[in-house]
């Protein structure tokens, strides 16, 4: 069963309307929205230092003095509006608070990016009907436009991802429904307002500029021109439907050489980096995130690194594992379901280079399928994207430098001075060259078509 609410947020932007929602909402008796409490440039509304008698300082000091203070008022329905550059402290407290209920508020964010650089320009953030409009233009700035888009969107994402993790529902408006009373009825019934037949929207605030775009714009050619970039259908996005992957912390390894050496290795990449590390000190393995937190406040000025491998050449590394090491059961999937006709394991070590090349390129095809979420066989850390891989490190630390295999020897050693390392014996670090026989188109095109996230973060070539 679900709980009643006891208070709400408006999660929206400037100039989305969240001005006239407040009104409309503050003119109901047992509900009060406290305008934008949480902007760290004012208390609510613009030239406001206090808010319920909680000042700027002690805000600033603790968020949730201000938060409790506003919404713990039992009888009444308080709220907020919330925007993506407002006190990041309160974002957590108000999604899991399931009493708090969630709306949230769009608009066109072309109309919200114009509307705001004129509200800038002219200083008139609201309009009432006794007042008139001071004409203005502004000039498009696509930069500008395309870091206030990224900001929105990111935000929008992060709240339905929250909501949708934690089970709730938001309710959700788009400017143009502002002024529709059915609607407005609507959301107050959903906040549980049910004893208020009807709501009208506020009328004591209209709109500032209902003129078309191009004359609101002095560059409304160029901005034309310029928004045909975008894609907002996002017609060129990589699909990716592979597992998250976790930072893989066990398996890095470090080196008390110089100030410290933190190798984070690829499964499936090149095996001679622990080779070399060995050389230069004892190798230590097998931490924790504590433990590898621990090491590095013990090691300041210390450097790490990964290292990637052409995706051929890893696929046909990750192949030769699956030939030899991994466990049996894989390889009779890949017989029974996958369409990779393995001969029976007995008969792999006698088979022809040629037919090692007929079956590496149905196994291409496999990690294809396998890494869209069409098997199902988990994607292997053998096998997985390095692009995945990599992201996954930075969910607990990123490297220094992605280094690659090919250059391994030409870029480390930057690397190696800025640690302090003066002996560092590069003598004994041979990359391993992709072997010539790999070197087909076919088996470069089907390596593509695998791992074309990789290719496209990393700029592989064929």
């Amino acid at each position: 069963m679900t709980e009643a609410f006891r208070s709400f947020v408006i999660f929206a932007e400037m100039r989305t309307g969240s001005n006239l929602l407040e009104a409309t909402l503050n003119a109901i008796k047992g509900v009060t929205c406290f305008g934008e409490a949480f902007n760290p440039y004012m208390m609510g509304w613009p030239d406001k230092d206090e808010l319920q008698g909680i000042t700027r300082e002690q805000r600033e000091a603790d968020p949730m003095v201000l938060y409790r203070k506003l919404m713990e008022r039992p009888g009444h329905l308080p709220g907020f509006r919330y925007f993506h550059d407002h006190d990041p402290r309160v974002f957590d407290r108000i999604i899991e608070d399931r009493s708090c209920a969630k709306i949230v508020l769009t608009r066109n964010p072309l109309d919200s990016y114009v509307s705001t650089r004129l509200a800038w320009e002219t200083n008139q953030w609201k309009l009432n009907e006794t007042e008139t409009p001071i004409p203005a233009a502004i000039t498009y700035d696509g930069t500008e436009f395309r870091e206030m888009l990224t900001a929105i969107e990111r935000f929008q994402r992060r709240v339905l991802h929250r909501l949708q993790v934690s089970g709730q529902s938001a309710f959700w408006l788009g400017y143009e429904d502002l002024r529709d009373a059915e609607v407005m009825t609507g959301l107050v019934h959903w906040l549980g307002r049910t004893d208020v037949a009807r709501v009208e929207p506020a009328r004591d605030q209209v709109p500032q500029n209902p003129r078309e775009l191009a004359d609101k714009v002095r560059n409304f050619d160029e901005m034309q021109h310029d928004l045909r970039t975008l894609d907002p259908f996002m017609l060129r996005r990589v699909p990716n439907f592979e597992p998250r992957r976790g930072p893989s912390v066990p398996g890095f390894i470090a080196v008390e050489s110089g100030r410290g050496l933190l190798h984070m290795p690829i499964k499936g990449g090149p095996q001679g980096v622990a080779d070399w590390l060995a050389r230069l000190d004892d190798l230590q393995s097998g931490f924790t995130q504590t433990t590898l937190r621990q090491w590095k406040r013990k090691h300041p000025g210390h450097r790490s690194f990964t290292v990637l491998r052409h995706p051929l050449f890893r696929a046909w590394s990750a192949f030769d594992h699956l030939m030899t090491e991994a466990p049996p059961e894989i390889r009779q999937a890949m017989r029974d379901v996958q369409r990779v006709a393995l001969p029976a394991d007995g008969d792999l070590p006698g088979l022809s280079q040629d037919r090692r090349l007929e079956l590496f390129e149905a196994f291409l095809d496999f990690l294809r399928r396998n890494l869209n979420a069409q098997t199902t066989l988990p994607t292997s850390p053998y096998w997985a994207s390095q692009s995945e891989v990599v992201a996954g490190f930075a969910r607990f630390v990123s490297p220094d430098m992605i280094l690659r295999e090919e250059r391994l020897t030409d870029d480390l050693p930057a690397l190696i001075d800025m640690a302090g390392i003066r002996n560092p014996r590069l003598q004994h670090l041979r990359p391993e060259p992709m072997p010539d026989f790999l070197r087909q188109k076919p088996l470069f095109q089907a390596a593509r078509r695998a791992y074309l996230r990789d290719y496209i973060a990393f700029g592989f070539e064929d």
